[in-house]
């Protein structure tokens, strides 16, 4: 592949709802401009960017992958990503790094959750957006319908660049509106617009012009003065429109049919942004300042790695973009969020699976490079001596748990290392040891999300895990004072063991805990404080009642008894045990639960059973608010309700209902769920015993 000017560069996010024709867009797209002499198929698992097995196994996209497509000397990197919810962060990772989006519409399902998301979160990194109608040879297709779904969902306005020749089983090409040509089929060369169509050709061009002399104040007067404008002005027009924002460009295909090729590549060639109209970036010095990169060669060196993969085989794979400067292959660059040189051997440029090797690579491409040491998703490449770092992403929080276990012992060692490294690849999984319940806890996306972290574990890393649901994270606290005393007394034929504490518990509203010595006239020595606070402490990690950890108390000692041959640290850590045991059970004992902050949004026809349901979970809803046939629902909601809910939201919604949570704080648990909760704990410790 030859080498390509910042100029010459075009980053282009293709985003959309699961099945609208992504990756079939991508590979007619390669066949069409020569780089494949036949087409795979997402069916037979041949595509250029769906090659992991998993991904072949399920027939879906799982993961972004990079399609290079050279098109009259411009390089239009095109990113695959997946359409399912579950997989949002390969999409956010990839908006991270590019100038531009295409966004898939099925001509027969219109608007759809995941076209939703990819408009939401194009807006969210300011990039143009255009839309692509697709599969129009489908039986039931219709181009109107299906643009005026994402009309009344969006309030930017839709200009169609194209309109359809046919459609269904009459679906002979494109007409294009810019160069008023007809395109049948899979040619490449237009033809005059048939008779028929030449009327809504016209007056479609004709919005298209007024369109564009919105763009600029000089472009309006001319329109208004001679009602036309030339092609190169038209262009200029639409560039401004497109880029600020103020106009969606729509255009038409059948992808996999190869129709409509030769318009979309014109237009995402001449219309969309390179990196350099996209203008400066921005960084932080060693110094906390500010830095505006500009995106030119003999600047200083960033480059932001969007992605890493973990191969056992290939080894790791770090894909990264330029921003600033010249990369250079087998060079040393600094990793300056790791503070690590690193060596960049074999750098490629990435296309599906394969790498072309290249020698340098120049500001707004797209790089790969294997087996870095150090370096993960979200960091900066640099001059040793001009280290900086650039922003990271923003990545939704987790909505689904599950608690792992490892199958064998040798699982068990390598456990923690292998989630790691999945969690490295995709910034929307982590993992955590939960200290309340004593699990490891995996928590991603969604069921699906989880479900290919866990197969890449076995497959990949030959990790075998077992899953459950995992265990709420409750706490125990007290309601109020309550004072007791133990005394430890242990005679046998040698030394004998004795210690006697009084104490007091008090419930603390603001503080996890606090140790107290209150006792006067030296009836305990200071020096056994510390075994008494030892023995409580371990009390409290493993809870009184239900097995849960203890917060929020205050422990005051203020009396006690000491032997002056048998008194020994040992024996007052077990003394101090026991009465925080006796002095915590009288204290009226509760359990609390962590309550989550949830932000739902479903069509309009689904918020009444969203509400009926939200009330079964013991919600508590903070506001509901519609717009353009959407409805939003906030509550605060206990976590015990929401272990499953990214199912139940999508079976209750057809798919098209997505949520938002976050931890928000602790609340007490109802009474009658509490006693559920203690009973359910002594279940388990019984069938550990037998």
């Amino acid at each position: 592949m030859k080498e390509y000017k910042t100029e010459a560069i075009r980053n282009i996010v293709l985003a959309s709802h699961g099945s609208a024709g992504k990756t079939m867009l991508v590979e007619a797209l390669a066949n069409f401009t020569g780089i494949t002499t036949r087409m795979g198929q997402v069916e037979d698992g041949t595509t250029i960017s769906d090659f992991d097995e998993e991904e072949t196994r399920r027939g879906i996209s799982l993961f972004t992958s990079v399609v290079p497509i050279e098109y009259k000397n411009v390089k239009l990197n095109l990113f695959d990503t997946p359409g399912y919810t579950d997989f949002i962060g390969e999409v956010i990772a990839s908006m991270r790094v590019a100038d531009g989006v295409l966004v898939l519409v099925d001509s027969v399902a219109g608007l759809e959750v995941g076209t939703e998301m990819a408009f939401q979160y194009s807006e969210q990194f300011n990039l143009p957006k255009m839309i692509l109608i697709n599969k129009m040879e489908r039986e039931n297709a219709n181009f109107q319908k299906a643009l005026q779904s994402v009309q009344d969902h969006i309030e930017t306005r839709l200009i169609p660049l194209q309109i359809p020749w046919g459609e269904r089983s009459d679906f002979k090409g494109v007409i294009d509106l810019l160069t008023m040509k007809a395109f049948e089929g899979d040619k490449k060369e237009g033809v005059e617009i048939p008779a028929e169509f030449k009327d809504q050709a016209e007056e479609a061009h004709l919005a298209l012009v007024e369109a564009a002399a919105e763009g600029e104040d000089d472009l309006l007067e001319k329109y208004f003065e001679n009602g036309d404008l030339t092609d190169q002005e038209i262009m200029r027009g639409l560039r401004s429109i497109i880029w600020e924002g103020e106009f969606i460009p729509v255009m038409v295909a059948a992808g996999a049919h190869k129709v409509g090729l030769t318009p979309l590549l014109e237009v995402l060639s001449n219309l969309m942004p390179s990196p350099a109209d996209v203008g400066n970036a921005e960084a932080t010095n060693e110094k906390g300042e500010t830095v505006i990169l500009e995106p030119k060669g003999d600047g200083p060196l960033a480059a932001y790695v969007w992605k890493t993969t973990a191969d056992p085989f290939v080894g790791k794979q770090t894909f990264f973009r330029v921003y600033s400067g010249t990369i250079k292959a087998d060079t040393r660059v600094w990793n300056a969020n790791k503070e690590e040189e690193e060596r960049l051997a074999g750098m490629a440029v990435p296309r599906g699976k394969e790498g072309t090797p290249v020698s340098q690579l120049h500001p707004g491409d797209i790089g790969l490079v294997a087996k870095l040491s150090v370096t993960t998703t979200g960091d900066t490449l640099c001059d040793k001596d001009n280290p900086l770092t650039m922003p990271q992403a923003d990545y939704p929080n987790a909505l689904y748990q599950v608690a792992l276990f490892p199958k064998t012992q040798s699982d068990a060692a390598k456990l923690s290392t292998t989630l790691s490294r999945l969690c490295e690849e995709d910034m929307t999984l982590s993992w955590h040891n939960e200290h309340a319940t004593r699990q490891t806890i995996l928590q991603g996306m969604g069921d699906q999300h989880i479900d290919v972290a866990i197969r890449r574990a076995e497959n990949k890393f030959q990790l075998g895990l077992n899953t459950e649901e995992p265990k709420v994270p409750y706490e125990e606290r007290i309601t109020r004072e309550n004072a007791a005393m133990y005394r430890h007394k242990k005679q046998t034929g040698g030394a004998g063991q004795f210690g006697e504490v009084h104490l007091r518990v008090i419930p603390l509203a603001d503080e996890d805990f606090e140790f107290s010595n209150d006792v006067f006239g030296g009836s305990v020595s200071n020096n056994y404080m510390a075994s008494i606070e030892k023995g409580i402490r371990n009390v409290m990690k493993d809870g009184v009642v239900a097995g849960y950890p203890v917060h929020n108390v205050k422990i005051s000692v203020f009396d006690g008894k000491e032997h002056p041959v048998d008194s020994k640290p040992i024996a007052f850590e077990i003394a101090g045990r026991e009465a925080f045991k006796l002095a915590f059970k009288g204290a009226n004992p509760v359990l609390f639960e962590p309550i989550m902050s949830v932000k739902v949004v479903v069509p309009e026809s689904n918020m009444g059973d969203v509400l009926g349901d939200m009330n079964s979970r013991r919600a508590r809803v903070q506001g509901m608010d519609t717009q353009k046939g959407r409805s939003t629902v906030t509550a605060n909601v206990p976590l015990s309700e929401m272990l499953r809910y990214t199912t139940i939201l999508r079976s209750m919604t057809g798919g098209r209902g997505y949520f938002t949570m976050e931890f928000d704080h602790y609340e007490m648990v109802p009474s009658h769920l509490t006693q559920e909760i203690i009973e359910a704990k002594k279940r388990e410790d019984e069938e550990k015993e037998e």
